[in-house]
């Protein structure tokens, strides 16, 4: 709870952190932290962010400020479980001002709209700064407020095995200081292989709404699925986005109660028809994915399955999906980190294993020219020092490949 919302450090007089095998535990007191230690000042951000330059992602913006704070910080290099802690608080109370303001900056440099910023007010969650400082009016309902509140709950952490996790726990590893570890979790949380599947799900259903003339045909709305299952729509993968996972079979605990959330605010917002339609694809999308990949397995709706359409009616934009994604996922980075720190004292390295084919070696007069490399020397010769780069990758083209592929990147 603590890390969820910030301003219940002000309230309690210690922080509690458990080791992992429960034989050690750290109690540090926060009594004297106060709300400017906690923020950021927004004239640092402003400077950062507005005045130097824009980025057109913002997960990329995220990580450029993170490794800013490195600069603002007097002991920046200080690893001590105490130091990470704070670091931690901090960083959690800054990443949502940084994710904001990123994108106000966006949209004024690079789409030429009007500029506003509006600083986060004391006593609010992190839930409610972000909706006063994203909304022109800042305005925002008790329920948008709780729903974005649970939906930072529900996405906090999953476990040490997802990608941007494991990321902090090798960084750590290394014995680098905290801005780095978490600079590097964000880059791997950026990819659109693991931060991006809910707009994703959204992108999919903005297609299916767009030829699927009656949402309420379950004939109709299955005929289309079976085109995006058979390649032949949306983005041509055969993947219907928000269903399955790898742990979870009879159904992700985190979508049913993010579902119910859902529900309450497609009402406030009117936007029922929408909310039936993600229902009835989840309803039919479970058994058409098992009947095409012949699974005996159930599979069921993840959490990213109504995120997306959760952001999209607080009218969060697309370009803040996944950063909503990192500043839910800090606390749990934080977290792993100290875990790491308390009770790990050796570098993680992977064991690799070699899946090719040995040779013996040749000596270099010795060797016969294989088929085909002769006319690629040949090109060599003539290349035109004007253009070695294009040149370069038409060779690569050319060259011969081989076939031999290692069994897990099949996978």
């Amino acid at each position: 709870m603590v890390l969820r919302d910030v301003n219940l450090v002000l309230k309690k007089p210690s922080i509690c952190f458990c080791s992992e095998d429960f034989r050690q535990i750290k109690i540090w007191k926060y009594s004297k932290i106060s709300w400017k230690t906690l923020k950021l000042c927004p004239d640092v951000l402003c400077v950062t962010l507005l005045m130097k330059a824009s980025n057109g992602d913002i997960m990329n913006a995220m990580q450029r400020c993170i490794l800013t704070l490195y600069t603002y910080d007097s002991k920046p290099e200080d690893i001590s479980a105490e130091n990470v802690l704070r670091q931690s608080i901090e960083m959690i109370a800054k990443l949502p001002l940084i994710a904001v303001y990123s994108y106000h900056s966006y949209r004024h440099f690079r789409r030429d709209e009007t500029l506003f910023i509006r600083n986060p007010q004391k006593g609010l969650s992190l839930a409610e700064n972000i909706l006063l400082m994203l909304r022109p009016d800042g305005k925002y309902t008790e329920l948008e407020a709780k729903v974005l509140d649970i939906a930072l709950i529900l996405h906090a952490e999953h476990g040490g095995g997802n990608n941007s996790t494991f990321t902090t726990h090798v960084v750590t590893s290394s014995g680098t200081d905290t801005y780095s570890s978490i600079a590097a979790s964000i880059g791997s949380l950026k990819g659109p292989r693991h931060g991006g599947a809910n707009l994703k799900v959204q992108n999919m259903f903005e297609d299916i709404e767009a030829n699927v003339k009656d949402w309420t045909d379950e004939k109709e709305v299955e005929a289309y699925l079976r085109k995006i299952l058979n390649k032949e729509a949306f983005d041509h993968t055969g993947l219907i986005y928000g269903m399955g996972h790898a742990v979870y079979t009879l159904s992700d605990p985190r979508e049913v109660i993010l579902k119910r959330f859902a529900r309450d605010l497609a009402q406030e917002k009117g936007m029922m028809k929408e909310f039936a339609l993600y229902e009835l694809v989840e309803r039919l999308a479970g058994r058409m994915v098992m009947e095409q990949r012949r699974l005996f397995k159930n599979v069921c709706a993840n959490v990213d399955f109504y995120s997306g359409f959760v952001y999209t009616m607080l009218g969060i934009p697309k370009e803040l999906f996944t950063p909503i994604f990192a500043i839910a996922r800090i606390p749990g980075w934080s977290a792993h980190r100290l875990e790491e720190i308390l009770n790990a004292s050796k570098i993680i390295r992977p064991a690799y294993k070699y899946v090719g084919h040995h040779a013996n070696f040749v000596p270099f007069d010795e060797r016969a020219s294989e088929e085909g490399c002769e006319e690629v020397l040949r090109d060599l010769e003539k290349e035109s020092p004007e253009q070695p780069e294009e040149q370069a990758e038409t060779i690569e083209k050319e060259a011969p490949q081989d076939s031999t592929e290692c069994p897990e990147e099949k996978k």
